[in-house]
């Protein structure tokens, strides 16, 4: 029978938990000490009163830096908290268009798709046709080169228009 492993534990190995024969200590002034035996680490780390934190495990022999973990762990949440925080997620936001659409209501729809752009966010232009209007697919065409030419100054065609069974479609990023 196999014995059971220990459960891999999240953040880097401190203490006690080090398994290397030898480490490569860097001290708490940020000193480089030199490849030393793992129990001598340990009780440099115990004598300053801090922890041993194992910082590049796949080293040969891996970096341990002596310091005070609980705060070494805040400063890594705060880190990622502030790289998450910087993350901005592109969504694709759809407007639906008809080939005989009216003026006034193609405006309100460019007005929309301007929006979107200025909030950074991607545009998927859908014109739908029904019935006989799949016998002049060339509107579609005609309509989505003007939607192209209307948004060429901020945005760039990421995907040209093609056909999905009965609905064109132009996807459009900004530059």
């Amino acid at each position: 029978m196999k014995s059971a492993q220990a459960p891999q534990k999240d953040g880097p190995r401190i203490n006690r938990e080090i398994r290397a024969r030898e480490v490569q200590l860097i001290d708490a002034e940020g000193h480089n000490r030199g490849i030393v035996e793992a129990a001598e680490a340990q009780q440099s780390a115990d004598e300053a009163g801090l922890d041993l934190v194992e910082i590049v495990p796949t080293a040969d022999p891996p970096v341990c830096k002596i310091l005070d973990y609980g705060k070494f762990r805040f400063l890594e949440q705060k880190k990622a908290a502030e790289a998450r925080k910087k993350q901005k997620i592109v969504e694709i936001k759809e407007i639906k268009l008809r080939p005989g659409i009216d003026e006034h209501d193609y405006g309100v729809k460019m007005k929309s798709v301007r929006r979107f752009f200025e909030e950074g966010d991607k545009v998927k232009i859908t014109l739908r046709f029904r019935g006989r209007e799949m016998a002049h697919q060339e509107l579609g065409y005609k309509l989505l080169d003007r939607v192209r030419a209307e948004t060429l100054p901020f945005a760039k065609v990421e995907t040209e228009p093609l056909m999905e069974g009965r609905q064109m479609v132009m996807i459009l990023a900004p530059k």
